[in-house]
């Protein structure tokens, strides 16, 4: 099926894709029509070359320079439509990556006939171009956002198109359905295999997996990508604290053998088996008349219920008193792991009774830092993200996510024509609405307001 291909604007765009802070290198990259030409107004050869006279992928050393004279050195790297980035032409300009030298390189670009570009333009106008499709489109973004290794394989794996392939694979399914069904009712003469109702289940069926496969896979596919609000909580004394140092690689909260220490609530981000987790070291839990302490233990209590997961962290070394049952009660239906900490000291603690409360239980020393690498598989269980295979292709976004619900309600109402008895007729028209919302997924089928909120949030200079 043909894709829909809103043509862009024949402006000659140009920003600064390198990030807005000094650095080693930085780039203005120029893309259109007229990208050698704009190009060519502000750079000059150090040999006398023209960018028009050079093949697409080759550079060239020179300065770059405008009304006021010369800007920096750089170096023009051309690029020949159709095989660039966007598909148009495009004229890189690298220099060194001073704030100064980049916003004036763009300005002399713009003033040259450049047109500033919008957030993500360049990725827009290779996805209106053709050179890839809306779901590997939405990949570079989260390449860019990566806060981790399985958040950036992720990234790369659905650059590569494997979503894509893996939606295509499942509409394929209730295309080849559909046509089936629309081919044995119109050519009732021809020599077409009649349609069945165990087929057409056997094909809804499969699908309904895929699709719910899919959408299980988002939750944790958003752990690794977005991170997960982590409370560690715990009666005072218990190693919070430094828990919380040990995870984070430094001395982030104040330990010492007082209760109370910790007031307020100390966050900072770290990485756990791939999972970026949003730390937040809070107050000892328990009952106290002192009125600060009052107040942090309250924080601490409404960081817990708004937690996606919480290390409650028990002191092995002693019995289980009064504050841990009843944090133990509080945490019910929360993901939850339950950090047994000191375990250098001799165990006097009920597992059996925290077992009960909460399946997953690790046994660490804080201190030495032993248990954590099985803290870390602890995590990666509870939030599902050790089955993940990104090379499998998952959704990432809420966008992809809404079409593969709306898809699946497509296929369930199909299947419920089909089991009550509904005419074929019926059962069509359900699968070629699923078909078409798996066609706007992909961007096959996308209107302008889907491909607009795509991009919308999208970095400029991407």
């Amino acid at each position: 099926m043909e894709r829909i291909v809103y043509h862009p604007s024949g402006d000659t765009i140009a920003a600064v894709s390198t990030p807005q802070a000094p650095g080693a290198i930085g780039i203005v990259r120029i893309s259109g029509p007229r990208a050698r030409e704009v190009a060519g107004r502000v750079f000059v050869s150090a040999h006398g070359k023209s960018l028009d006279g050079i093949r697409g992928y080759t550079a060239l050393y020179g300065k770059v320079r405008d009304a006021g004279g010369d800007i920096d050195e750089a170096i023009a790297l051309n690029f020949r439509a159709p095989a660039s980035f966007t598909g148009e032409d495009v004229v890189e300009l690298s220099c060194h990556g001073g704030l100064y030298v980049m916003r004036r390189l763009l300005k002399a670009v713009l003033e040259a006939g450049a047109v500033a570009a919008g957030p993500g333009e360049f990725t827009r106008r290779a996805f209106l171009n053709g050179k890839m499709g809306l779901t590997e489109a939405e990949s570079v973004m989260q390449m860019v956002c990566a806060q981790g290794e399985q958040a950036a394989k992720t990234a790369l794996a659905g650059r590569g198109g494997i979503l894509e392939r893996r939606i295509r694979a499942v509409r394929d399914r209730l295309t080849g359905a559909a046509a089936h069904l629309a081919a044995w009712a119109d050519y009732p003469e021809d020599d077409i295999p009649q349609v069945t109702g165990e087929e057409l289940d056997g094909a809804l069926t499969a699908t309904k997996s895929d699709l719910e496969t899919l959408l299980r896979q988002f939750e944790a596919g958003r752990a690794i990508r977005e991170g997960v609000e982590t409370a560690i909580a715990g009666r005072p004394n218990v190693g919070k604290s430094t828990l919380m140092n040990l995870l984070a690689g430094c001395e982030r909260s104040i330990v010492t053998q007082y209760a109370g220490t910790t007031r307020d609530v100390v966050e900072d981000t770290v990485v756990l088996g791939g999972v970026p987790l949003r730390l937040a070291d809070t107050a000892g839990i328990r009952r106290t008349e002192n009125p600060v302490e009052s107040i942090g233990v309250d924080r601490a209590q409404r960081k817990i219920r708004t937690a996606q997961l919480v290390l409650a962290v028990f002191d092995g070394s002693q019995e289980l008193d009064a504050d841990d049952r009843m944090l133990l009660d509080e945490l019910a239906g929360t993901p939850c792991i339950a950090v047994v900490n000191k375990s250098d000291l001799p165990q006097k603690i009920n597992l059996k009774y925290i077992k009960s409360k909460i399946k997953r239980i690790v046994i660490i020393s804080a201190v030495s830092g032993t248990g954590l690498d099985e803290l870390r598989d602890a995590v990666q269980d509870v939030l599902e993200t050790a089955k993940l295979d990104p090379s499998q292709g998952i959704l990432f976004t809420e966008r992809q996510r809404d079409a593969a619900r709306r898809a699946l309600d497509c296929v369930n109402e199909a299947l419920d024509a089909l089991k009550s008895g509904m005419t074929f007729d019926a059962v069509t028209v359900s699968i070629e609405a699923a078909v078409q919302v798996l066609l706007e997924l992909t961007g096959e089928r996308a209107t302008e307001a889907v491909v607009d909120s795509v991009f919308r949030h999208f970095c400029v200079g991407k």
